[in-house]
């Protein structure tokens, strides 16, 4: 068939009204053959149904069904011209070009303008011609230049790949159609691309997206790593001078029980000496008595002996040595200065660790500034709203839903959803008092509730009467401060859960809600109490951090 074809020449497989290879082509009655799309449209635009080449009339539009023998015999000219075409001088200036260049250029190949997936040929400006001037060719579709355009044919039928089978989610001819893919749903292949271009469109949004939520979460990485490096910088300069500190105290308490060791052996010491020398003393004059008492000894004379031993004084009197001992015991000498510098040390650490904890703290400090939309109507805020008290009269203020109206409460102006914020208020010279966080959905309006974590309140108090006590589940801990705090500070780390309330004088923990699950908003809550015909009339005051304290 190949050898056959190559006999033929190019004229018998042109349509003669499109003047373009044959696609879809019919027999007419007369014997002549049209692409079936050609002569459709030249008998739709004609009253009589004639032969445009030999002009015979046919009584009745016929049915036209393609030639199938005549359509694979343009198919396969139509391959072997572009097989012929590819193999050309013009592939390697291509090659070297890389631009898509035109079919039908003879010596140099021009760059392709178009591509027609009728034709499967590329054409430059000048041989698309054409295909913008005759109407038949106008019907082609033509795209931008590309290669390998007989990937774009059915390899089956040879005809063009312009439909998509849902069914099994591929290209085909209209060939395929009519014979595997019959019964299977066809769309055109414009139809298929709209769709998936909008799916691949919104694939790429969703990949952006995930791209920029990784950014994001590398960003989030190393901001963690920096504030970790930042840390571990603190921890480490605070943790060299808490150990240097108690460094210097063991150092200190080791010397003290040194000297201790040393002057209750220099006691000794000198205890023993005392006891030598009174020794030494009576050996001296027991020595002497020996020395008469020998002397006699040796005395013949009967009457001078006994003159002599009648004369002899009575021996000095000597102390009982027998139960004298020169001995210190050391038990225990440890022991006392151990367990002192062992509670020296624990009261230490205990305010060490305290004040550099606080210290961390302080690094989150926030400006909280009191909102004035949402206070009692018997409570008075400073001008800058940093300072806030109870008065006996109610103020003209506007009702709306934010304001607290059941408790002398007040909301800071500033939320909180995450992260980590410290703030300080000022309760020196009050009897009563509440301090602390409460989330957004707190009840405001009717019969006063309890300031515990299941209303929404991480508060802690003072009550005349009552002491300090902080609420949980509804059950007041009763708090047993060593000093009164004047100062308050409250830290809280919203994804740790965590609410804790520090006296900034003294450096020490009064109390530490913990493992709290915060979903809401955040808002510091102050509430000054009833001032008691003025015994508790000084205001609360939101302070500025002092970081050197």
């Amino acid at each position: 068939m190949a050898a056959a074809s190559s006999l033929l020449s190019e004229d018998q497989f042109l349509c003669s009204i499109c003047l373009d290879v044959f696609t879809d082509p019919v027999t007419i009655p007369c014997g002549h053959n049209f692409c079936k799309s050609c002569i459709t449209e030249h008998w739709d635009t004609n009253v009589q149904c004639e032969c445009p080449l030999c002009k015979e009339q046919c009584e009745k539009k016929p049915d036209l069904r393609v030639n199938t023998v005549l359509s694979e015999m343009a198919a396969q000219f139509k391959q072997s011209v572009l097989q012929e075409t590819s193999s050309s001088s013009s592939e390697e200036q291509h090659t070297n070009t890389g631009e898509v260049l035109c079919d039908f250029c003879t010596e140099t190949k021009l760059k392709a303008l178009k591509s027609c997936l009728d034709c499967l040929v590329s054409y430059c400006e000048t041989h698309l011609e054409p295909h913008q001037r005759l109407p038949a060719l106008k019907r082609h579709t033509l795209i931008n230049p590309v290669e390998n355009l007989e990937e774009r044919m059915c390899k089956k039928h040879e005809k063009p790949l312009e439909l998509f089978c849902k069914t099994d989610q591929v290209c085909v001819c209209r060939f395929c159609t009519e014979s595997e893919h019959k019964l299977h749903r066809i769309i055109s292949l414009q139809e298929e691309y709209k769709e998936k271009k909008a799916k691949l469109g919104k694939t790429e949004d969703e990949v952006q997206k995930m791209i920029q939520e990784k950014r994001l979460k590398i960003e989030e990485i190393k901001q963690s790593v920096k504030l970790s490096k930042e840390e571990a910088d603190q921890e480490t300069t605070t943790s060299v001078e808490v150990y240097t500190a108690l460094i210097h105290s063991v150092e200190r308490n080791l010397a003290e029980l040194l000297d201790m060791i040393e002057a209750k052996h220099k006691t000794t010491e000198k205890q023993a000496e005392g006891f030598i020398k009174e020794l030494e003393e009576e050996i001296s004059e027991l020595t002497k008595r020996s020395t008469e008492l020998e002397q006699l000894s040796h005395n013949e004379d009967h009457l001078q002996f006994l003159q002599k031993f009648m004369s002899l004084k009575t021996a000095p009197p000597t102390k009982d040595w027998t139960k004298v001992r020169v001995h210190t015991s050391y038990v225990g000498i440890l022991g006392t200065p151990l367990a002192q510098l062992a509670d020296m040390l624990s009261a230490k650490m205990k305010v060490l660790c305290a004040d550099t904890e606080i210290k961390k703290r302080k690094k989150y400090q926030v400006d909280v500034t009191l909102d004035p939309e949402t206070a009692h109507h018997k409570l008075i805020l400073s001008q800058d709203g940093k300072q806030v008290y109870h008065w006996n009269y109610s103020q003209m203020v506007e009702d709306s839903p934010k304001r607290i109206s059941s408790y002398f409460g007040v909301l800071g102006k500033q939320s909180f959803s995450s992260g980590r914020f410290y703030y300080e208020v000022e309760v020196g010279g009050k009897t009563e008092w509440v301090l602390g966080l409460a989330r957004e959905s707190i009840h405001r309006k009717g019969v006063f509730i309890e300031f515990c974590p299941q209303n929404g309140f991480w508060t802690v108090s003072l009550r005349e009467g009552y002491g300090y006590k902080a609420l949980v589940d509804f059950d007041p801990i009763h708090l047993f401060l060593s000093s009164n705090p004047q100062r308050v500070g409250v830290f809280v780390d919203y994804e740790e859960g965590l609410v804790s309330f520090h006296d900034v004088d003294a450096s020490t923990l009064i109390f530490s809600f913990t493992g709290c699950n915060f979903r809401e908003k955040l808002y510091p809550i102050l509430n000054p109490r009833n001032n008691n015909a003025g015994t508790n009339s000084t205001p609360l005051i939101i302070c500025p951090v002092d970081y050197t304290v």
